[in-house]
């Protein structure tokens, strides 16, 4: 897969996370996109290591489910990062 699909296929995939995931994350598209590129790297990775798969092609539904997983991981360690902690 090249580059700049691999950028789309990031992009998508945060943006479905996002859509996923309950409540309000922050970020915009761009924060969209490097949460969603980094997903993607670590769903692919996740993918190697468990079922010996990866993300080879674009037009694939395990590279779409990788993507989207790994996309959901670093959203909820983005939120847990992020969130404000309240005081009472």
């Amino acid at each position: 897969m090249g580059f700049f699909a691999f950028l789309i296929l990031g992009l998508i995939a945060g943006a479905i996370a996002k859509a996923i995931l309950p409540g309000r994350q922050g970020g915009g598209i761009f924060m969209t996109l490097l949460l969603g590129v980094v997903g993607a790297f670590l769903g692919g990775w996740i993918g190697g290591l468990l079922f010996h798969t990866g993300i080879n092609e674009f037009f694939s539904l395990s590279t779409w489910l990788l993507a989207i997983g790994g996309s959901i991981i670093v959203l909820l360690v983005y939120g847990m990062i992020t969130r404000k902690s309240v005081r009472r």
